[in-house]
C-alpha cells in the first residue's frame, strides 16, 4: 500500500531486499515515468540552461507509484539476509548459505571420508569435481562443476567456479577463482576478508569504494574467467580481469 526508499524517519521494520520479479507490464510503467520526466524540465543551478530529467530510479520513481495502485506485492521472509554491495561480500554470503545448509540440508555438504580430502567446517563440492585425497578444504569453501584440485592444495574461505584447475600444492585463501581459470603448482592466491565485526550487532560489510587515498582498498582476490596463474607466484589483494595470462607475482593491483 505504501513504499518508501531509504526513509529519514521510521516507517516499518520490514526492509526491501532480494530479487525483483516483474511481468512485461513493468515497461509500460517505466515508459510512463520516462514521459513524465521528459515533460518536467529541471533547472540546474550550475548550468546555463534547461536539462531534461532522463534518469529513472526504479525504487523511488516506479515502486512508489505501483504500491499506491495495488500492483506491488512482497514476499515476507524471516530468513537471514546480507548485503552484497562489495566483492568481498560474496565470500561472506557463501558462508551464510553453507551454514544454513549445515542446519537444513547437511547432505549437501562434504564430509570426511576414507580416501577423500580433508574437510574442515562447511564445504560444498560439486559431484563432478575431482579432488585429490591430500587436499585440505574449508572452512567456507564452494567447489563448482568440473573443478580439478591437485595434491596438497589448501583452499579456505573461497569460491572456485566451474572448470577451474588448482594444480598441486597451491594455496587459495579469501579468493574467488573464475570459470576455467588455472593456478599453477606452488602458487599462492590470497585476499583480505572484509567481514562485518562479529562483536557489533549492527555491523555491516565494508562497502568502501575500490580505491582509497589513491590506492586499491585491500579486499578479496578475484580471478576472472580463463585466467592463468603461473607456478610459484603470489597474487595478493588483486583483481585480474578475464582471459589474462600472468607471468609474475602481483600485489594490490587491478590487472587489466
Amino acid at each position: 500500500q505504501h513504499y518508501v526508499e531509504k526513509p529519514s524517519t521510521f516507517v516499518s521494520e520490514i526492509i526491501n531486499c532480494g530479487i525483483y520479479l516483474f511481468t512485461p507490464a513493468i515497461f509500460q510503467h517505466i515508459g510512463e515515468v520516462f514521459q513524465r520526466n521528459q515533460q518536467e524540465l529541471v533547472l540546474e543551478e550550475n548550468s546555463n540552461g534547461w536539462q531534461r530529467a532522463e534518469v529513472i530510479r526504479l525504487e523511488q520513481d516506479v515502486f512508489t507509484a505501483l504500491a499506491g495502485s495495488g500492483k506491488l506485492y512482497v514476499y515476507k521472509t524471516d530468513s537471514f539476509w546480507s548485503q552484497i554491495k562489495s566483492a568481498g561480500s560474496a565470500i561472506y554470503a557463501s558462508r551464510l548459505y553453507l551454514n544454513q545448509y549445515s542446519k537444513s540440508h547437511p547432505e549437501r555438504l562434504a564430509q570426511n571420508k576414507p580416501g577423500g580430502p580433508t574437510i574442515r567446517g562447511n564445504v560444498y563440492i560439486h559431484p563432478t569435481a575431482s579432488i585429490d585425497s591430500t587436499a585440505v578444504l574449508g572452512p567456507n569453501v564452494s567447489i563448482g562443476e568440473g573443478v580439478t584440485v591437485g595434491a596438497g592444495v589448501r583452499v579456505r574461505e573461497s569460491i572456485v567456479l566451474h572448470g577451474a584447475s588448482l594444480h598441486d600444492h597451491t594455496c587459495v585463501l579469501n579468493t574467488i577463482v573464475g570459470w576455467d581459470s588455472t593456478i599453477g603448482r606452488w602458487a599462492r592466491v590470497e585476499g583480505t576478508p572484509s567481514d562485518p565485526n562479529p562483536n557489533d550487532p549492527y555491523a555491516k560489510i565494508d562497502s568502501e569504494t575500490l580505491f582509497r587515498d589513491g590506492r586499491l582498498t585491500p579486499s578479496i582476490t578475484i580471478l576472472g574467467c580463463s585466467v592463468t596463474i603461473p607456478a610459484e607466484v603470489v597474487i595478493l589483494n588483486s583483481i585480474v580481469l578475464p582471459h589474462k595470462e600472468l607471468s609474475r607475482s602481483y600485489k594490490n593491483q587491478i590487472i587489466l
